[in-house]
């Protein structure tokens, strides 16, 4: 039905739109035209979430690995090219930008009314900046998208932000920056190894190209030394950005201080671009090096579990405490990646959006009870239920979507996890399990305590429900959580593919194991549609 995407550039389309809404605001509105900016906006968002949607039935399960590609010169003289292309992981996160960007400028409405101009075009900016790393099939094209990212959301942390937005800020700018130039330098040992040698190696002597998955097919032809490094430097861009323990300390100041806009798009995409990174990059291109520091990768990983189960257990503030939930949560994806087999890889993808739904929804939430009463603090409540039973209703199954809850979505992204890394370690899984418990204890504290109980606090009296545009900020995300956790197939048929390429390159006998026993399996020339 919608076999034509495939004839248009529908990947430029969908990264664009912003780009050009956002220069539609600064030269068509004026700065006290905060009203009609607004609703621009966000019709510009939801145009393309829309235009996105289609690209979910266009994309061809049993087709070509990268699809809706997009090739033109661009730097001839050092081998960049403008490439655009995505798989399964990549269209996943494609339309969870899409869909958080739209609500994150729906629920703005109320809570931004200073500087409107200025804080839609630094939103409209970042949401090309993020549709642009997951699209880019060139390294040079990934790393601009990715350091365009960083400005908007410095600015609106920065601007917009709680008291201590500013040292929030330059914590978050500096720390990304650090591991950006670490990972600059990865990609440049790569691309002059490919291109003749480099430092004392023996390069391949091949076309001087930053294109992605040629670094894939040479990815057995890598010296382990060289992948050692090259690991490591993208292991720390990777890590701050996901963030992994012990990179982790920007992250609940960034939440805390940052709009509720703001902390929806950073729980719900930003981190997931660390993620994606590992499982785009590090995985595919340097197995050798991720064989070698398997061992401390999942250690790192379980540290992260617990260590973020239990200090968010100790939290008041409602908004940290589901910051540090993502550092548990995340801890929990990195373990399913580092199980190196399609179980654990596959939960570990899925996870990424559930964590996007569920958490970016946590934050929507908190944030609407705090334009309510302007408090975050847990001790501040108690016995809301009665007053605003939809926004307990939806508060409910949210958190219960976040603890893995049967007929949810974290219940098949965590129950996944647990396979793939039972498979590979049992007591990996038996760590993590312990880290699904801990997350239920604070989770469930932390609503019994906001919703139950005795109403004595006379500030909660009359608290007004949830409004028309606060409901369909939240129920896209109810359903999502339902349908994915009722019917999770579809989302596995088109993960399958890129999951077993990624196994077939860092653990080609697991893939093996895999095509053996009647799974989907192929060879790594034949997912990518060679």
């Amino acid at each position: 039905m919608f076999d034509w995407l495939h004839q248009i550039p529908i990947l430029s389309i969908v990264c664009y739109v912003p780009l050009a809404g956002a220069l539609a605001v600064i030269l068509f509105y004026k700065r006290d035209d905060g009203e009609r900016i607004r609703r621009f906006a966000t019709w510009v968002a939801l145009l393309d979430f829309l235009i996105s949607v289609p690209m979910w039935w266009a994309f061809q399960r049993e087709g070509a690995l990268f699809q809706f590609r997009e090739s033109a010169a661009w730097i001839d003289a050092i081998g960049v090219r403008y490439e655009f292309g995505v798989d399964g992981i990549a269209l996943l996160l494609v339309l969870l930008t899409t869909l958080l960007g739209f609500i994150a400028f729906l629920s703005s409405w109320s809570a931004i009314r200073v500087r409107e101009k200025e804080y839609y075009v630094f939103m409209l900016l970042l949401q090309t900046g993020m549709l642009g790393v997951f699209m880019a099939m060139d390294f040079f094209l990934f790393y601009v998208f990715w350091e365009v990212m960083l400005v908007p959301m410095y600015f609106l942390i920065g601007i917009w932000g709680g008291p201590r937005r500013l040292y929030a800020a330059i914590k978050f700018f500096l720390y990304t920056l650090v591991g950006s130039v670490l990972m600059l330098l990865g990609i440049l040992a790569l691309y002059f190894y490919n291109a003749g040698g480099l430092l004392g190696w023996e390069g391949l002597g091949n076309e001087r190209t930053f294109f992605i998955p040629q670094f894939h097919d040479i990815a057995a032809q890598i010296p382990p030394d060289l992948q050692f490094w090259v690991f490591v430097v993208f292991f720390v861009g990777f890590a701050i950005k996901v963030p992994m323990f012990p990179f982790h300390t920007w992250l609940p100041d960034a939440h805390v201080e940052a709009p509720t806009a703001g902390s929806v798009i950073l729980a719900g995409v930003l981190l997931k671009m660390g993620t994606y990174g590992f499982v785009r990059f590090s995985l595919p291109i340097l197995p050798e090096a991720t064989w070698r520091l398997l061992p401390y990768l999942a250690m790192i990983s379980i540290v992260g579990i617990v260590y973020g189960a239990l200090v968010a257990m100790a939290q008041k503030d409602m908004k940290k405490l589901v910051a540090y939930s993502s550092v548990s949560h995340l801890g929990f994806v990195m373990l399913g990646m580092f199980a190196l087999n399609p179980a654990g890889i596959s939960g570990s993808v899925l996870q990424m959006v559930n964590h996007g739904l569920s958490t970016g929804a946590l934050f929507l939430l908190v944030g609407m009870i705090y334009e309510r009463r302007h408090t975050r603090m847990i001790a501040e409540y108690g016995g809301i239920s009665a007053e605003m039973p939809v926004f307990a209703t939806i508060f409910l199954i949210i958190t219960m979507s976040s603890i893995g809850l049967p007929a949810l979505n974290g219940f098949v992204g965590e129950f996944t996890i647990l396979v793939g890394a039972f498979n590979r370690v049992w007591w990996w899984a038996l760590v993590g399990a312990l880290g699904i418990v801990l997350g239920a204890a604070y989770m469930l504290w932390m609503y019994q305590r906001v919703f139950f109980g005795p109403l004595e606090n006379p500030e909660n009296k009359g608290l007004v429900d949830l409004n028309a545009r606060e409901l369909v900020c939240l129920l896209p995300i109810v359903f999502l959580c339902f349908w994915i956790g009722l019917y999770p197939r579809p989302v596995f048929r088109v993960l399958e593919r890129p999951v077993n390429y990624v196994v077939s390159k860092v653990d080609p006998s697991s893939a093996q194991a895999v095509a053996e026993r009647g799974g989907a399996a192929r060879p790594a020339g034949e997912l990518a549609g060679e």
